[in-house]
């Protein structure tokens, strides 16, 4: 392996390790209360390393979202039968994808509680579901462009808010 290949490496384990800790802690208490120190404490980092990596703690939320999306994808890749009813493939990526959440429960019911007594957060993440909610449209094989894809990924985001 390369010097920068191990880099690299290095800097998707750091990443994962703050999500990982960040979500522990989120299990352990509200997520409205954990702060970017506790995330680093609890990581043994300091400040500035998880600042290296991350913005704030809405920054970690959508790194989560992206690594769910590529597990989700990773996941469903060769067994999307697209000669089934489209609701019945959304359905299947869907059920992987809460599978995928289920692992992470505790942290998610905190995560989304935290949303209702600060909108803001919740409004900053809405635009990431989007993203995700494309992901899933894209692997059943539906188009997503233009305005009819932006509709269809307004629905089934919120479809999938409602589940």
């Amino acid at each position: 392996m390369t010097e920068e290949s191990l880099s690299i490496m290095s800097k998707v384990s750091t990443k994962d390790k703050i999500i990982d800790t960040a979500l522990s802690e989120a299990s352990e208490m509200s997520w409205q209360y954990v702060s970017l120190k506790d995330i680093a404490l609890k990581a043994d980092m300091s400040l500035s390393e998880v600042q290296e990596y991350f913005d704030d703690k809405n920054d970690i939320l959508s790194a989560y979202g992206k690594r769910l999306d590529h597990k989700m994808l990773k996941n469903v890749e060769g067994n999307v039968d697209l000669n089934a009813p489209v609701k019945e493939r959304l359905f299947d990526v869907l059920m992987e994808r809460f599978d995928l959440l289920n692992d992470d429960r505790e942290a998610v019911v905190s995560i989304l509680s935290s949303f209702k007594l600060d909108p803001k957060n919740a409004a900053i993440a809405f635009p990431h579901l989007c993203k995700s909610m494309n992901w899933v449209l894209e692997s059943v094989g539906e188009d997503t462009n233009g305005f009819k894809g932006g509709i269809k990924i307004l629905g089934l985001t919120g479809l999938y808010l409602k589940a």
